[in-house]
């Protein structure tokens, strides 16, 4: 394979963040200085232009998405949307995607097969990044913003501070490049806790130096916050559509024995799965690599294909299969007795592959599907007996979050927000879902790591040689 930014593996990739010379920096003496508050300013109008670049990214790919699949169809004088509708656009969403990441700097940014990245993102790459992601996300790829919104925030960022300063020191650049990823990442989560959790777990952040980075990232992220709620309200746009919000979630009062247990086979049966996918996407990330012009407009028909079929083969649409999932969650938890289980194991079955199929040829993040099929996995795992809605939803999550991107802590807290309505009660079957998930996931990948290693290894000498 060429040696591109996307062929680390996942681990590695999302710890490449630049890290200062801790003999030649003394962060206690920083954090007291003058120039450290100079900083923090810089850090919040950093939140305030990547917070609206950030919304007019999203609103961009929601008026795509609506244009594309409602506003048209209808305009033309189609009676809903025909089939052959989802080939031609996922198809187009390939081609652009494939241009993006043959033609442009950045590849069009990272491959989310191997997780969430964070780093690595210079202001050249903004053009690819933003071309590829508006590609896959507006026209119905079964990835989330999370990603191209880090790399968009951090590009960004660095850009500013380059423009104001052209001789910018590296630490200064590595500083602001998080502050920018922390503001774009709580745009989409709503939370800058979250994005605080998510960016410093994913880079491996900790030590003397994290107070540097964690201080300005979190006043970059607030006003962020602040600013992206400002806007809804300014222009009226309803951001439910593309932000994730607290789940309606009946009240739960207690774990139960049965509760443990089943979360337990939850937290086993999503490694599993998301093992599998995951292995998808590594394949058509390598395939993708070879032949861009070909793979990455099949698995676009692929997507189409596997939307078509459960639209076909159950009464639910299309969308349910296509997109991130962030919008059609909430619908999916108050709608949870309008499903039955085979439309459910229907859902997680095409979804699952079609997300597979995202992972390694499109541009995107890999979180929101994730969240998306864990709560579809809990609703049907609620009929089991001894289960109700709630746990089995909340650890759904937070097992598919935690087995994909390998981020325990971030799992619990995305986990325990979305389901917050509930109580705090659940929280503890989600940490043991969780930690059961991730152990199970870093065992199977061992596993597989080691068959694989067998299979390149040089055969044994014969004997007497």
């Amino acid at each position: 394979m060429p040696d591109t930014p996307d062929a680390a593996p996942a681990d590695d990739a999302a710890r490449a963040t630049p890290a200062a010379d801790p003999a030649a920096v003394d962060p206690a003496a920083i954090l007291r200085s003058r120039d450290f508050v100079k900083l923090l300013v810089l850090a919040a109008l950093i939140g305030i232009i990547v917070s609206v670049l950030g919304w007019a990214f999203l609103e961009l790919v929601h008026q795509i998405q609506v244009g594309v699949f409602t506003d048209l169809p209808d305009r033309l004088g189609f009676s809903g949307v025909p089939e052959w509708w989802y080939f031609a656009w996922l198809l187009l969403a390939g081609v652009i995607t494939a241009f993006a990441i043959v033609k442009l700097p950045g590849k069009g940014g990272h491959t989310p097969a191997n997780g969430i990245q964070v780093g690595g993102n210079e202001p050249n790459y903004v053009p690819g990044i933003a071309l590829a992601a508006l590609a896959t996300l507006g026209l119905g790829v079964v990835l989330g913003p999370e990603a191209p919104l880090i790399a968009l925030g951090s590009g960004v960022a660095v850009a500013c501070v380059k423009a104001a300063r052209k001789d910018s020191p590296a630490q200064l650049l590595m500083i602001i490049g998080a502050a920018g990823s922390f503001a774009a990442i709580s745009v989409i989560f709503g939370s800058p806790i979250v994005a605080a959790i998510l960016v410093i777990e994913a880079t491996g952040l900790g030590g003397p130096m994290l107070p540097l980075i964690l201080i300005p990232g979190l006043i970059a992220a607030g006003i962020g916050s602040l600013v992206f709620i400002g806007m809804a309200n300014f222009t009226g746009l309803n951001t439910s559509a593309y932000s994730l919000v607290p789940l309606q979630l009946p009240h739960f009062s207690g774990v139960t024995w049965e509760e443990i247990g089943w979360t337990i086979a939850l937290a086993l049966a999503g490694a599993v799965i998301t093992q599998i996918i995951r292995r998808i996407g590594l394949a058509g990330a390598a395939a993708a690599v070879k032949k861009p012009w070909i793979v990455i407009p099949l698995a676009g028909i692929v997507v189409a294909a596997l939307a078509v079929l459960f639209a076909q083969t159950t009464d639910h649409g299309a969308g349910e299969v296509l997109f991130s999932g962030q919008s059609a969650l909430p619908g999916l938890i108050s709608g949870a007795g309008t499903w039955s289980v085979g439309a459910l194991l229907m859902v997680l079955l095409c979804k699952g592959l079609a997300w597979g199929a995202s992972l390694g040829t499109f541009r995107g993040g890999p979180t929101f599907p994730a969240i998306f099929l864990g709560a579809a996995g809990g609703v049907a795992a609620s009929h089991l007996p001894g289960l109700s809605l709630t746990p089995a939803v909340a650890v759904g999550m937070g097992v598919m979050v935690a087995a994909f991107l390998k981020l325990p802590l971030t799992a619990v807290v995305i986990a325990t927000v979305l389901t917050a309505s509930a109580g705090i009660a659940v929280g503890p079957l989600i940490i043991v879902g969780v930690v059961v998930a991730y152990l199970a996931t870093l065992g199977l990948e061992g596993r597989l790591g080691d068959r694989e290693a067998a299979k390149l290894a040089p055969p044994p000498p014969a004997a007497g040689a």
